[in-house]
């Protein structure tokens, strides 16, 4: 059910438009035609945020999906606080009875116990020490993790048990672990890739609201890259016609700072997903509206999303190659490679249990 009105603006979020859950019977929708107008408030409001446990007594996920880099994941918060407009994570929320609009922007949930559980499942004699990924859904630096420091606990089990991870986030909170992060690089255990959608801070202002500014992100590059952590770019999402023309300059700013791979993703607009970014396109572009859309959809057959393996990251059409192409182009001239060096699974050991119990087996 959908639980926050929609009519009136909020202030440092992304979501304007609260889509019905698609997996809900009863929705509400607002009523103000007996109103006057003077009835109705423009000034934007706060929604605050609220946090929720999460009691699943599982943290590593498996991932099946053939275009995603890893296979297993852990995301020690479901929902996000940094709201951007574009996330394709919120129809997540509606698995949850909440609406991907400003429910997952306000209600997280958090697991409490992460650092415990993935001691755990890294204890176990099923585990081989495959390789993990955190933020595989939401940012795991989001800003909820300087409260909880559920990030930074697994890390630290990852670095006892010699376990490799890849780290993606938008947040420069990143850097508050380099003492972590430096630790599990110099024993060649840690990739972080740095999500850098604009250099247009009032852009990234609106469109990723509660994220680090695009000046933070460059210099946390900085910052891993001189502790010796491997660090690297992440455009995404490319949004044609709104950031695509930036790609040159990011990819120039992410190398001066120190980064030393750069990839890519495609705008993704799946279910409820599509309704609140074209909300926030109307809303704070409307002139360049028109246009993004129509370059979406042509990188998309003609539709606002493709869910197809194999295109869904990337696109199709003459534009989606000239958007390829131009970021293959550009990444080589700045001297960026594709990928980071491997990390070495080889050192992993299964981590103590409670109390400072071995594995049996």
């Amino acid at each position: 059910m959908d639980s926050h009105p929609s009519h009136q603006r909020t202030i440092g979020r992304g979501a304007g438009v609260n889509p019905p859950n698609r997996f809900e019977r009863v929705r509400t929708d607002e009523d103000l035609e007996q109103l006057d107008a003077s009835e109705v408030s423009d000034e934007p409001r706060r929604v605050a945020t609220v946090f929720l446990p999460n009691e699943s007594r599982r943290l590593i996920t498996e991932n099946d999906s053939p275009d995603v880099p890893f296979r297993y994941s852990i995301n020690p918060y479901r929902g996000c606080e940094h709201g951007c407009a574009y996330c394709y994570a919120r129809p997540g929320h509606e698995t949850l009875g909440m609406n991907a609009g400003l429910d997952f922007e306000t209600r997280i949930l958090v697991k409490h116990d992460a650092p415990q559980l993935l001691r755990a499942e890294l204890a176990a004699a099923s585990w081989r020490g495959e390789h993990i990924t955190l933020s595989g859904v939401t940012d795991c630096y989001q800003p909820a993790e300087r409260e909880f420091r559920l990030t930074r606990g697994c890390l630290e089990v990852m670095l006892e048990a010699r376990q490799t991870v890849g780290i993606i986030t938008k947040n420069a909170l990143v850097t508050r672990d380099l003492d972590v992060l430096a630790a599990l690089a110099a024993q060649n255990l840690v990739h972080v890739y740095l999500s850098i959608t604009t250099l247009d801070a009032e852009l990234a202002r609106t469109l990723e609201p509660r994220t680090a500014t695009p000046r933070a992100r460059l210099r946390a590059i900085e910052e891993l890259a001189a502790a010796g952590v491997p660090v690297g770019l992440m455009t995404a999402p490319i949004i044609p016609g709104l950031n695509d023309q930036e790609i040159p300059a990011i990819l120039q700013a992410a190398r001066s700072a120190g980064a030393r791979s750069a990839g890519y993703v495609l705008l993704r607009l799946p279910f409820a997903v599509r309704p609140i970014f074209e909300d926030w396109l109307a809303r704070h572009y409307p002139d360049h509206a028109p246009r993004v859309l129509a370059l979406i959809r042509s990188t998309r057959d003609g539709r606002m999303n493709d869910p197809q393996f194999g295109s869904r990251m990337r696109g199709q059409g003459e534009y989606a190659q000239q958007i390829a192409q131009a970021f293959k182009v550009f990444r080589k001239k700045a001297g960026l490679d594709p990928s980071l060096p491997p990390l070495d699974a080889s050192r992993f050991t299964p981590p103590r249990l409670a109390g400072g119990q071995l594995r049996l087996f």
